[in-house]
């Protein structure tokens, strides 16, 4: 009903702002001279049809093809008799298709029919992610949440109020589209003149629009607020929805198993953020990516490998301060509600991972791949962790040369002629031509020596430091536990610093490294 008034409201809004149009011709024309009165008959029919506009478009825009990978219930038999399952429990019907994505999250939609008078296609969308950072009774503890959904009619009667935002943001976005094409003319006209006082050897004067399409913009701040309105009255159902479905969950599901899953899901969400731009990331500026089936599924080894860390993630959740255009309460009070409720029980069940409901998780995971990846990407070269790691590292180290081989020149650019660039006394002239602040570029003398000498030194290091990998005598190794870390010889990592040191001396001697690199041996595989 409140969807409904709110929708019934943006009509008569529109109504109204005609009838106040209409009033102020009528009174115009009584009163006002002829002059005045086509002024205001003029801009009142130009923001009378944006408004007669957007009431007439009764459609909305259609959705987006359904994402995701179809599985059937000769996929995925047991996942599916598993959601079947928890529909007859919580008392509803099953959806008609089960998507599976690569988010870290779990939704149902439904495409009802005359404004959710009549119900439609049922979809369940569940992230692999998801799935990979959560046991059995917690994924049940989901599916039981959304299907609670369709239990309460909140998929039929989404429709209701996605009218009203649809209709509400076409009216904002026509007054706007006016208001700057006001502007872009009005631009155009100043710019005009201004060029013909420049012709006439005069001063152009300051462009100024400041005042153009301002009767557009004040329409498109009233529907703002109203939009506005309609957001806080829509989302706080949506809250209300949101806590319904919970304690369906915690019924089907029971008590722990859905505050547990609650707790774990913004803990995965940041686990599986850290791991898509650290690890599934790391080689994509080099056309590097994970085997097949791990650019998604890696996380799982992420949170093995952390998982003292995520339970202290699960333990402290998100201290986010509650907005009235939030469409979910806040975490911690959803959980709060839940563990508040009778114990049922039920502590122990279901304790087996997730993606074990599924026939195979390497082909879903692999699956996802190839409708979530760019065309670029899945043309990407496909390589095992450690040497995606080994080679993504190696690729940045050689990178951080550039800066240097460039100002050390043609001549110069590789470790053996930069040192003998060095030791001819070309220290400071190649270090000169390194990339510099403004403080550092006015400075002169022994100050321009120091503040160019952290430079040299990176790209001095960023120099061993390939040269040593691409010989085989130092490795990058993967860690799902912290950064990679490079394997370098016996003795290097400590001798290492000084002889840059001595290298980028204020009278350099390359000796030291010259020694060090002499002496090392390809590392074992």
């Amino acid at each position: 009903m409140r969807a409904l008034v709110l929708l019934s409201g943006f009509y008569l809004l529109g109504l109204g702002l005609l009838a106040l149009l209409g009033a102020a011709d009528w009174a115009v024309v009584l009163w006002a001279p002829a002059a005045i009165r086509i002024k205001v008959l003029i801009v009142s029919v130009l923001l009378a049809i944006p408004v007669v506009r957007g009431m007439a478009m009764l459609r909305t825009p259609r959705d987006e093809e359904p994402g995701g990978v179809l599985v059937t219930e000769a996929d995925e038999p047991r996942l599916w008799a598993t959601v079947r399952e928890l529909a007859r429990e919580v008392g509803t019907r099953a959806p008609d298709e089960i998507r599976l994505t690569a988010d870290v999250n779990a939704a149902v939609t439904e495409d009802a029919r005359l404004l959710g008078l009549l119900g439609g296609v049922r979809r369940l969308y569940l992230g692999l992610p998801l799935m990979a950072g959560l046991d059995e009774a917690g994924l049940r503890a989901v599916l039981a949440h959304e299907l609670g959904h369709y239990v309460n009619s909140d998929t039929r009667l989404a429709g209701l109020g996605v009218r009203g935002r649809v209709q509400v943001g076409r009216m904002i976005e026509l007054f706007h589209a006016k208001a700057d094409a006001k502007v872009d003319k009005e631009r155009a006209r100043q710019e005009r003149k201004s060029e013909k006082r420049i012709a006439r050897g005069k001063k152009a004067k300051e462009i100024d629009t400041e005042g153009a399409g301002v009767t557009y913009r004040t329409m498109a701040r009233i529907y703002s607020a109203y939009g506005r309105l309609y957001l806080r009255s829509t989302t706080s159902g949506a809250r209300r929805q949101e806590l319904a479905a919970d304690l369906a969950a915690a019924r089907i599901a029971g008590r722990d198993a859905t505050a547990r899953a609650l707790r774990s899901i913004p803990a995965i969400d940041a686990a599986n953020d850290h791991y898509l731009s650290s690890y599934a990331a790391l080689g994509t500026d080099f056309g590097l990516l994970p085997a097949r089936g791990e650019v998604f599924g890696g996380l799982r080894h992420l949170l093995a490998a952390r998982a003292d860390e995520v339970a202290g993630l699960c333990e402290e959740l998100p201290d986010e301060p509650a907005s009235p255009y939030d469409s979910h309460p806040p975490v911690a009070e959803r959980v709060a509600r839940i563990e508040a409720l009778p114990d049922d029980g039920r502590a122990t069940e279901g304790s087996g991972p997730a993606l074990g409901l599924l026939t195979s998780p390497e082909a879903a995971l692999g699956a996802i791949e190839d409708v979530s990846l760019t065309p670029e990407a899945q043309h990407m070269r496909r390589l095992d962790w450690p040497e995606l790691v080994h080679e993504a590292m190696s690729a940045r180290v050689a990178r951080g040369t550039e800066e240097l081989r460039a100002a050390a020149g043609a001549g110069a650019g590789s470790l053996p002629a930069l040192l003998d660039a060095i030791d001819a006394g070309r220290t400071w002239e190649i270090a000169d031509r390194l990339p510099k602040s403004e403080k550092a570029a006015a400075a002169t003398g022994r100050a321009a020596r120091e503040f160019a000498r952290p430079a040299l030194r990176r790209g001095l290091s960023a120099l061993v430091t390939d040269e040593l990998l691409r010989s085989g005598r130092a490795r990058w190794e993967l860690s799902w536990t912290g950064p990679a870390t490079l394997t370098l010889p016996d003795g290097t990592a400590d001798a290492l610093p000084a002889a840059l040191d001595a290298a980028t001396a204020d009278l350099p001697d390359t000796g030291p490294l010259r020694a060090l690199l002499s002496q090392q041996a390809p590392l074992p595989l």
